[in-house]
């Protein structure tokens, strides 16, 4: 008796099988095999070698057979006979396999003609399945010889896709007529499969041939497009060309994911579906960010300085610092470093130098306006969860940039605002945090994104309205306004040559003097930059090109006496120094938005009973100001205090239709309330800013440089400034302090001694 263990095959009692004579050499051993001999087959419960087989190995049925026919071709011919009991099962040390077997009953309930019947019906749909292949004449001679369901069965045994128990379970029925309908089903899924693959035609399973012949007919297409791809690489589907940037993107894991679900549902939408618009659109944004990290090159510093000093004159501490940046950069290998603040007024190059930054380090540059924004969903972006949503503007500006290293300038952080749909400033806190924004995920993406290379640059006018958590995730540059040699150079460098091309002016027939430009920046514009300058150039400009196109041939030479004649305008006024010194009055400096002012402290006493105006558009801090100076002054002047009681007080800061406050006017209004309780003027070139405590100390206050040049501007000749300032003195050009005498003094009294009032 030859024991052959099997595994996934079907076999059924009183039925034929051809069986490899090598699977049955392996379990003879070196007995051989005989015509006639008896086999007894066992099943396998998983697929192992024969020498991992243990007792165990199997399930408790098994089918009986004899060897009728060995041929050439390697198979022999065995009739199965009946099922079998394993009643033991001994493994060998040969790995030979023993057994202890005893018969199983059948249920004989199967009648004969009904058998013949349908083993009819399934030998006819068999022929029809085998009819369009090539070698349906062979498989004719096979389907002659079976002459049961179980032969049939046996037979496409090897094609027959269902699990091993399944097949066991069929073995396993001792009902003759349960088994036949066990097995005809399977014989009929599997022929219904294949005349599916096939193109044939049944009613009953019309839906499904259907979808098979579909998907069938998309494979070819997609085979030939392909093909058609390879000749014409321009005609590609959005599918493929997705399906390729998905592959070549270098997404993390998370990302990928995303995307190759977001495909899958692209490939189930009809094109003209809503649903079929978004999925596009966010497939072509994700796959148009780069998600490569960009290998961080060296930096030429004397390049960069190079660069900074081409497109920006002075700014002298503003570049060093860039210039830090960089080195640091550069020497770490990083492709960014702290986020630097730019703070200054309109015009002083804030947004203009981070262009110039970009171009020092070879990457590109983008811009992000915030003036307004208060939505937080500007910041994050939209989620995809309605028709229109959109990315936020941190990742539209890196899309577009097509880098994930671009040098990245967040304009006017100061004016954000919150409302109802969430703070910006607040989402700005994960975009601006180096230890947080290597997993930034925008709302719209929904994966997240390395925002690690980017280099970040934030502008504002003011840091008074920066939230403080945002604030101290940035380092303040402050720029200072340009003197007025500063804004000569810029305007013979810069903006005139770039007015004369916007213009259209040939280069030649063009030139403006120094004292020209000069009178442009002291008598029209009134700012710490140079966009005012820019436009009143521009203008000159657009006038001087009517001339240029009437008369051709002729050079023009632009002096000051032109500029007055051309621009038909009245010049900017500045405060300038009073020619009459009188008591009450005292010249102020103010920092303003578009730089430093001069500005006048007036005070006056009228019969009265005690009472205090206060005009000017005066500020709470500027109000408490004037009471604390009227406190110091009834100390000082204790024999004058009483003329406070006996008369009302007028303070007046012109001009009155500004809006004015800050605490730097407290020794202004201390010494202008002392000049007019003493009747002693104080010379009107002398000017002054700092606040003042009820203690008389002087204390330090912000904006120096711009105040400084206000004075220089309005032709002050000493400047009073808080001692603790001295060190923001270095801010100062040297061209402002070579031409004031800047005095710092500790207290009021020291202030008053050296204005001639004590």
């Amino acid at each position: 008796m030859l024991v052959v263990p099997v595994y996934n095959m079907l076999l059924v009692p009183e039925s034929t099988v051809f069986f490899q004579l090598d699977q049955l050499k392996e379990s003879a051993g070196s007995k051989g095999i005989s015509l006639g001999e008896r086999v007894i087959f066992i099943i396998a419960k998983e697929k192992d070698s024969q020498a991992a087989l243990s007792e165990d190995s199997f399930y408790p049925i098994g089918v009986s057979g004899t060897i009728t026919e060995i041929n050439r071709q390697g198979y022999a011919t065995i009739q199965l006979g009946y099922r079998v009991n394993l009643d033991g099962v001994w493994i060998e040390p040969d790995h030979t396999i023993q057994l202890s077997v005893s018969r199983r009953a059948e249920i004989d309930d199967l009648d004969s003609e009904v058998e013949g019947e349908k083993l009819k019906n399934i030998l006819q749909e068999m022929r029809a399945f085998a009819a369009g292949f090539e070698w349906a004449e062979a498989a004719e001679y096979y389907m002659d010889q079976i002459d049961s369901i179980g032969s049939a069965a046996c037979a496409l045994s090897p094609w027959i896709k269902i699990p091993n128990e399944e097949r066991y379970a069929i073995l396993a029925e001792d009902s003759k007529a349960a088994r036949t309908e066990m097995i005809e089903k399977v014989l009929y899924d599997f022929l219904e499969v294949g005349r599916i693959t096939n193109e044939a035609v049944s009613s009953q399973q019309k839906e499904y041939q259907q979808m098979y012949r579909e998907s069938a007919i998309k494979r070819q297409i997609e085979h030939l497009q392909k093909e058609l791809d390879e000749m014409h690489p321009e005609n590609v589907t959005d599918i493929q060309k997705f399906e390729r940037k998905i592959a070549e993107s270098g997404m993390n894991e998370t990302a990928r994911t995303e995307a190759e679900k977001v495909l899958n549902r692209l490939r189930q939408e009809r094109k003209d579906s809503p649903e079929s618009g978004m999925l596009y659109d966010y497939l072509d944004f994700v796959t148009g960010l780069s998600w490569k990290k960009e290998e961080a090159a060296d930096i030429d510093l004397e390049m960069a300085r190079r660069i900074l000093d081409e497109d920006h004159y002075g700014l002298k501490k503003v570049k060093d610092r860039i210039i830090q940046q960089i080195a640091v950069m550069n020497l770490k290998k990083q492709q960014s470093g702290s986020i630097l603040l730019f703070v200054g007024a309109p015009g002083t190059g804030k947004t203009s130098i981070g262009k110039s930054i970009a171009r020092a380090l070879g990457r590109k540059y983008v811009r992000v306006s915030l003036g307004g924004v208060h939505d937080e969903s500007d910041i994050r972006g939209h989620r995809r969860t309605y028709i229109g949503a959109m990315p936020g503007r941190i990742m539209d500006g890196i899309q577009k940039s097509g880098v994930s290293n671009p040098v990245m300038v967040l304009d006017e952080v100061d004016k954000l605002s919150a409302s109802y749909n969430g703070s910006p400033a607040s989402a700005l806190l994960e975009v601006l945090d180096p230890e947080q924004n290597n997993t930034f995920t925008d709302h719209y993406m929904n994966v997240p994104y390395d925002l690690s290379d980017v280099l970040f640059l934030c502008t504002a006018n003011t840091t008074d309205t920066i939230p403080e958590p945002l604030l101290n995730r940035m380092e303040i540059i402050q720029f200072s306004g340009y003197t007025p040699l500063e804004k000569l150079q810029i305007a013979r460098r810069h903006l005139v040559p770039k007015s004369l091309e916007t213009m259209g002016i040939p280069a030649g027939k063009l030139t403006i003097d120094d004292e020209a430009l000069q009178l442009l920046i002291s008598d029209y514009t009134r700012e710490a930059g140079v966009r005012g300058l820019r436009k009143q150039i521009d203008t000159l400009c657009r006038i001087l090109a009517v001339k240029v196109a009437s008369h051709p041939d002729e050079e023009l030479h632009i002096t000051p006496e032109t500029v007055r004649e051309d621009m038909e305008m009245h010049p900017v006024p500045h405060n300038g120094i009073l020619r009459d010194p009188r008591p009450g009055v005292v010249t102020g400096l103010a920092w303003t938005a578009v730089g430093g002012e001069v500005l006048y402290i007036e005070s006056m006493m009228t019969k009265g009973k005690g009472g205090l105006t206060i005009t000017g558009q005066l500020g709470d801090v500027m109000k408490e100001s004037a009471m604390i100076a009227i406190s110091l002054v009834k100390d000082l002047f204790p024999d004058e205090a009483a003329r406070f009681a006996e008369n009302d007080l007028h303070i007046h800061v012109p001009d009155g239709a500004v809006p004015k406050d800050g605490p730097s006017a407290g020794v202004t209004m201390t010494t202008a309330l002392a000049s007019l309780i003493s009747g002693r003027p104080v010379d009107p070139t002398i000017a002054m800013t700092g606040e003042v405590s009820l203690r008389g100390a002087v204390t330090p206050i912000g904006g120096l440089p711009e105040k400084l040049m206000a004075a220089e501007r309005a032709g002050s000749r000493k400047v009073f400034i808080p001692k603790e300032n001295i060190a923001d003195l270095r801010d100062v050009a040297q061209e402002v302090k070579d031409k004031i005498e800047i005095v710092p003094v500790e207290n009021v009294r020291e202030l008053l001694q050296a204005v001639g009032i004590l």
